[in-house]
């Protein structure tokens, strides 16, 4: 292993063409992220870093044939649990779009097992093709809302802070902790200067507060206004295209020459199987220049800009003294990606990942019992009325947003019962991590559910057990069948069970291969479809963020129905 004054010394005598770059690439157009433009000359690759652009020879010569050669992108915000599979299988999704360094908050993992799943994934990551860098969770519980399985204090994440792959806090969604200066709060922010954002909702001054706090991005805007905002007072924007949240078509207006060095994408939470069909920060790069966008502005976005974001000097581009972290694409416009290397080495070639085989990574031992839940009675489910009038969680289509809905029901009744002709249904959500015997009830409009139940311990972000369903019959059957497989999605109609992913690692993702869960995500849907449901909707996902109080306007937790306006726990009665 060379030091690094060899290393340096080595990539001076290549870039000084005294000693023949290891890799050579011929005939390829560079997208040039820094003036926006196309250049044609060669790139040269010593030790896994590009050390030279123009005329030059190597030991191995790939012929580029006129392709573009752009730098690898970079995920600015993700949650690799949502993907439902473990870091390891992780990578080999996305490094065939493209996808050369992430930015991953392990705050999902962090909320059931603590410490423990941090080190989880920062040792799964070890050494892989994917350059995984992560923020460390602020918001473990998240909020005093609801009931979580871990608390983390500034002194927990502290050792963290000495690895190099860790770069500071991760989204502060906490808001009234920093209104306030919390003493446990104040203590994180004091950790890093390198600060992640959560201001969903905020308005101008909740925004001036974050930013005089050293909170530097968002993620959460979803209006040109709201996105307007955070540009103004300096923050970093963050465009987040996911598989429930999907803001780009809405804040791409936002973005103008003079701007754009501070906007960036991210996809947050997204599925595996909608990584597999439609790629990653690949796709928000198609959709932006779809909607008018340069190319080369989009690509630069998804590479330099959160290279300088987050201090990662040697990313983002092709140029010398950054990585030989790119790939090909035959155009621009349509961005269809034919090889991805990493350190100047092969590892995707059309769409497959072609890499060093990574195997499943560390184990996940004492994070596979995390289901803590007994046995659920009817009565359990009862919601008792007096009116007729009542709170409903209403679901907005592809948005993490709900909307409170103040419904009058046609009859008066000693209980409520789901009304499945007005898409009225009943909603639990049930503590998993404690044996506290807490249930949350309410009603939620809008997940299509026309029999049956459905249920998850994906349930953002305390990862409690939710189920909604039309009979407590079913609803309780899909309770009990999660318990005993640990966690994971289930769908139960009339008793039996139409559809089961078991998600092992604390309930949130797979210790399988990936392509393994991509097939029962397949047939999951298949079942869903053969029950009603519009293939363009999940529930599952759906569901899995109404659990969520940091995101207006009413969710429901294990303490109950939750109204964000006011930041405490409503009725369901009115």
């Amino acid at each position: 292993m060379l030091n690094n004054i060899e290393k340096i010394e080595n990539y001076i005598a290549a870039a000084g063409k005294h000693i023949l770059a290891d890799i050579v690439i011929k005939n390829g157009k560079i997208v040039d992220v820094f003036n926006g433009e196309i250049i044609e000359q060669d790139v040269a690759v010593h030790q896994g870093m590009i050390v030279g652009v123009g005329k030059y020879e190597g030991k191995v010569i790939i012929d580029a044939k006129g392709q573009y050669i752009c730098p690898g992108f970079i995920d600015a915000h993700v949650h690799i649990e949502s993907s439902l599979v473990s870091p390891t299988q992780f990578a080999q999704v996305v490094i065939p779009h493209g996808v050369t360094s992430i930015v991953t908050d392990p705050h999902e993992i962090a909320n059931v097992s603590g410490a423990k799943g941090i080190q989880y994934m920062i040792d799964n990551s070890e050494g892989i093709p994917l350059d995984v860098f992560f923020m460390l969770p602020s918001s473990v519980p998240a909020t005093s809302f609801e009931n979580n399985g871990a608390t983390l204090t500034a002194d927990d994440l502290r050792p963290f802070l000495k690895d190099t792959r860790v770069l500071g806090l991760a989204e502060v969604m906490d808001f009234p902790a920093v209104k306030n200066c919390d003493h446990h709060m104040i203590e994180k922010l004091k950790l890093t200067s390198q600060i992640d954002g959560h201001g969903a909702g905020l308005d101008k001054d909740g925004l001036n507060i974050y930013r005089a706090a050293g909170i530097q991005t968002d993620h959460e805007a979803t209006t040109v206004k709201e996105a307007k905002e955070r540009l103004q007072r300096g923050m970093y924007l963050l465009i987040r295209e996911g598989s429930v949240a999907k803001d780009l078509k809405a804040l791409l207006p936002v973005v103008k020459p003079h701007n754009m060095s501070r906007c960036m994408f991210c996809t947050d939470d997204k599925h595996l199987d909608d990584l597999i069909k439609e790629g990653s920060i690949d796709h928000n790069v198609r959709l932006a220049i779809k909607e008018g966008m340069d190319p080369i502005s989009a690509i630069t976005m998804a590479s330099l800009n959160p290279a300088i974001c987050y201090g990662m000097k040697t990313k983002g581009a092709i140029a010398p003294g950054f990585e030989a972290d790119f790939f090909f694409a035959e155009s621009l416009e349509e961005l269809m990606i034919t090889s991805v290397y990493k350190a100047g080495n092969l590892v995707g070639q059309t769409g497959e990942y072609v890499g060093e085989t990574l195997g499943y990574g560390s184990s996940s031992i004492g994070l596979n019992e995390t289901v803590r839940i007994g046995e659920v009675k009817k009565e359990d489910l009862f919601i008792p009325l007096k009116s007729n009038k009542v709170n409903v969680i209403g679901v907005i289509p592809n948005s993490l947003v709900t909307k409170k809905l103040e419904v009058t029901l046609e009859e008066t009744t000693a209980e409520f019962s789901a009304l499945i002709e007005k898409d009225l249904l009943k909603m639990a959500v049930f503590e998993r991590h404690h044996y506290t015997g807490n249930i949350g009830l309410g009603i939620v409009k809008g997940l299509q559910l026309k029999n049956g139940a459905i249920a998850t311990t994906i349930a953002h972000d305390s990862h409690n057990l939710v189920v909604a369903g039309t009979n407590d019959e079913d609803m309780i059957m899909a309770v009990h069948a999660l318990r005993d497989m640990q966690g994971g999605l289930v769908y139960v109609v009339e008793g039996e069970i139409k559809a089961a992913l078991t998600l092992s690692i604390a309930g949130l993702f797979s210790d399988r291969d990936y392509t393994k869960v991509n097939e029962e995500l397949i047939t999951f849907k298949h079942a869903l479809k053969e029950n009603g449901f519009d293939p363009g909707f999940n529930p599952f996902l759906t569901l899995s963020f109404l659990t969520l109080p940091v995101i207006p306007e009413v969710k429901l937790t294990d303490k109950g129905l939750f109204d964000m306006s006011v930041f405490k726990h409503i009725s369901v009665e009115i």
